[in-house]
């Protein structure tokens, strides 16, 4: 059982825009991004974040989610472990669409969580 502590942080307190200083890292898997993200997020599905952790910003604020949070857990766990300062997105993207912010496919389109 890992018992790193990770930051939490409830939907409030997530940006809802990304980019150079703010990164979303959506890990869950490619069906699940494809129905639909928060736009700007970036997608490193949970099985790959090992292997791609070069592709993730260590100077951005990191912000970790997936559908409801358990998942997201782990890698930010896993992150903090390797040299992150992670937080974790309490109630996923469930919380971030029960928030009523933008669910986006790849294609701009309107998505589903």
């Amino acid at each position: 059982m890992d018992d790193t502590e990770v930051p939490q942080a409830v939907i409030g307190d997530v940006p809802a825009n990304f980019g150079e200083a703010v990164v979303l890292l959506d890990v869950r898997e490619d069906d699940e991004w494809q129905q639909g993200h928060a736009p700007g997020a970036q997608h490193i599905p949970m099985g790959d974040v090992p292997a791609r952790m070069a592709e993730i910003d260590t100077d951005a604020q990191l912000f970790v989610v997936c559908h409801a949070g358990g998942r997201s857990q782990r890698v930010a766990q896993y992150l903090a472990r390797n040299g992150y300062e992670p937080i974790n997105v309490s109630g996923g993207m469930l919380a971030w669409a029960g928030a009523g912010r933008p669910v986006v496919t790849d294609a701009g389109t309107p998505g589903t969580v």
